[in-house]
């Protein structure tokens, strides 16, 4: 029971006691009637010290602890003056000045963390217990390269970014380096963190490409140039030697075996220069002089130039152009030999698996506003464990390939700041696509 029931009890007690004295006065003499009339006042008195004193001090301690129930930080007690109840409630005032300084902190250091969270340049996820998406910065849906509807409330293997594919196959506190279809790379972290005692997990994602592809630029130019001059000068002697031992044996009779074999020797010395300074033109791509290009009347050029090669192979080449694509800054001739390398990749994979899958090879070139360029191919597709190597220099999946022609793809895309991606979907279609940022 609160206190305030009991002083209510007592005061009732106390006014039946009076009322008692008052009906027994009549029947006293006078000096007792006095001694009555004071014990009264006494009773009275009591009963007004004994409210000030204990129970409006406990009253204004009680709604002290129902405004702490209810989060009221901002409202403070009223001294009583009573000393040990104005002690409690100047205690009880400069925690709540205190809590709603910390409350307002950790607002501040919510609200200064959402911000650098929306801001940063790395991509965070954070999930909920049940394993779904709860909240995505601007750079991670970015990185998914998905609308943010598409992945919130979702695991992320249903999810349908190959980024989301391998975030969801990295263990808990642990970090793996990611390699995309797109060419990007990533460092993936998988943590946790606390919250009202629960271990929340997610995911810190940071772009590396930049420093990879610097890297391995520097590392494949100095490869080449050492080997395009090492050749070039041992073949240029071989095929200057040869070429006078021909011409000295030429006159004799007899010789012309011998002759032969060394013009195929100086042709093949020619060949594998030829061949060198395809890899040394990848280290000297120009920069790209950019200029407005009507994208659709682009694309139609090159489609009309690889008509001819695909025909020879059997395969349909269509061209879809929407007319509300406009004017895109590229260099066109750069941009030309983009367009080229990729429909003859994806021609040269349909060529003989078309046939034997009993289905017509087809190429599809589409562009879709406001800047977009999707190649389809219904070729044999590319596998999982293919993709993330696609973009890496000298690899190759061709027998006789040499892995330069998506790393030229890769480094003028790039220098256009394009996105892309190199991509099987499910229903077995392959998309080489190309947005303009």
């Amino acid at each position: 029971m609160r206190i305030k029931f009991y002083f209510f009890i007592l005061v009732l007690f106390l006014f039946g006691l009076g009322g008692a004295l008052i009906y027994l006065a009549g029947k006293m003499q006078t000096a007792h009637l006095y001694v009555v009339e004071g014990i009264i006042a006494f009773i009275l008195i009591y009963l007004v010290v004994f409210y000030r004193k204990i129970v409006k001090p406990m009253d204004t301690i009680g709604s002290g602890m129902e405004l702490l129930r209810e989060q009221d930080f901002s409202s403070r007690l009223s001294q009583v003056g009573q000393y040990e109840a104005d002690r409690i409630v100047n205690v009880f005032n400069r925690m709540m000045e205190q809590l709603k300084n910390e409350r307002l902190r950790m607002r501040e250091q919510n609200h200064f963390l959402d911000l650098l969270i929306q801001a940063s340049p790395m991509g965070v996820i954070i999930m909920t217990l049940d394993g779904e998406v709860s909240q995505l910065n601007p750079m991670a849906v970015k990185m998914l390269g998905v609308r943010l509807e598409e992945a919130q409330n979702k695991k992320l293997e249903k999810i349908d970014s190959p980024l989301a594919e391998e975030l969801a196959s990295i263990p808990k506190e642990a970090t793996s380096v990611v390699r995309l279809n797109d060419s990007n790379i990533y460092k993936c972290t998988h943590s946790s963190f606390i919250d009202r005692g629960f271990k929340h997990p997610f995911f810190l994602i940071e772009r590396m490409t930049d420093e990879v592809m610097k890297a391995e630029k520097r590392a494949y130019e100095k490869v080449i140039r050492m080997i395009a001059h090492e050749v070039n000068n041992t073949t240029a002697g071989i095929t200057s030697t040869l070429d006078t031992v021909e011409q000295a044996l030429s006159t004799e009779e007899g010789m012309d075996d011998i002759c032969d074999v060394m013009r195929v020797c100086t042709e093949r010395c020619f060949s594998m220069s030829r061949f060198i300074t395809r890899f040394a033109d990848v280290v000297k791509i120009p920069e790209p002089t950019v200029a407005p290009v009507q994208l659709n009347e682009l694309v139609s050029m090159c489609k009309r130039f690889m008509e001819g090669m695909c025909n020879d192979r059997n395969i349909i080449l269509r061209l879809e152009c929407d007319p509300e694509v406009g004017q895109v800054r590229l260099d066109a001739s750069l941009f030309e030999q983009v367009l080229v390398n990729i429909i003859k990749n994806a021609a040269e994979s349909i060529e003989g698996a078309g046939e034997a899958a009993g289905k017509q090879g087809e190429i599809t070139v589409r562009t879709t506003a406001p800047a977009f360029i999707e190649i389809v191919d219904n070729g044999p597709g590319i596998s999982k464990e293919t993709e993330a190597k696609l973009f890496s220099p000298f690899f190759s999946t061709k027998p006789n390939g040499q892995g330069i022609g998506l790393v030229f793809i890769r480094e003028v895309l790039s220098r256009h700041g394009c996105t892309f991606s190199l991509r099987t979907y499910n229903d077995g279609l392959t998309r080489f696509r190309i947005l303009f940022n």
